[in-house]
């Protein structure tokens, strides 16, 4: 073995450490553990690691395995919220989203706001791909919409920006749901705005009227119920600052690549 291949542990061997590691301090309540400093320190360094070793190793544009129709899951389930919360989310469900639109703004210099119907007329992009969960589950589902990447080039993102964030209907107690990516993750080919999800419009349950697909990292970062997709220089901003509700409650990594 190499000195190199001793530093890069295998991907999925990675991931079920730290998916053990995260399961053990939330499901023991090892409050002490989560709160020490160096822990913190051992496991933001362990994230970057991750990040960068990726990076290094794999083009920006690698896309992310694709499937055939027969290999779809007979069950997809449904995970996390099930509907969004708000009152206005609950009247565009009303409406079945007639009046609905997803704003653009932030660090851009023309804001937009698009209506379901022009998202779903704008060229999509269909893509049968794997859901990994954070928990342990996998299911194979077929995605359809337009690729975000052309959607902010619309908007023509500010020279500071870095980091795009997601604002979306469901919450957790008073904390909104959210999540950021990268510019990087933006662009890739397989990032889209699901508006339909194995063939049909996509459910309530899975995110309507649209959910985030970003096909190289697990599903806690598809966010769904998205309301307002917004552009910034840093995404320590937003919420408690770590870049997604789950980051921030339970110290998720913001970096969740396989």
């Amino acid at each position: 073995m190499t000195k190199n291949a001793k530093i890069i542990l295998p991907r999925r061997r990675l991931l079920k450490l730290a998916g053990a590691s995260a399961g053990a301090l939330l499901l023991g309540g090892c409050d002490a553990l989560n709160k020490n400093k160096d822990v913190r320190n051992i496991l933001s360094s362990a994230e970057t690691l991750h990040k960068r070793a990726q990076r290094l190793i794999m083009d920006r544009n690698a896309l992310a395995r694709e499937f055939g129709e027969s290999d779809m899951s007979p069950h997809f389930r449904m995970n996390g919220s099930i509907t969004g919360d708000t009152a206005e989310y609950k009247r565009h469900l009303a409406e079945h989203f007639a009046n609905w639109k997803l704003r653009v703004d932030g660090m851009v210099a023309r804001p937009a706001a698009y209506s379901l119907a022009q998202l779903m007329a704008m060229p999509s992009r269909e893509q049968i791909t794997r859901h990994d969960c954070v928990e342990g589950w996998s299911a194979i589902g077929k995605w359809r919409g337009p690729q975000l990447g052309p959607i902010l080039d619309r908007s023509r993102l500010l020279p500071a920006a870095r980091y795009i964030i997601f604002h979306c209907a469901d919450r957790f107690g008073p904390d909104p749901y959210y999540e950021s990516i990268d510019l990087i993750d933006a662009y890739h080919p397989q990032t889209i705005l699901a508006w339909g999800m194995n063939g049909e419009i996509l459910p309530t349950g899975h995110g309507a009227p649209i959910r985030l697909r970003t096909e190289r990292q697990l599903g806690y970062k598809q966010a769904k119920f998205i309301m307002r997709i917004e552009a910034t220089d840093d995404y320590n901003k937003f919420g408690k600052g770590k870049g997604g509700y789950w980051e921030d409650v339970a110290d998720y990594a913001w970096y969740a690549g396989i």
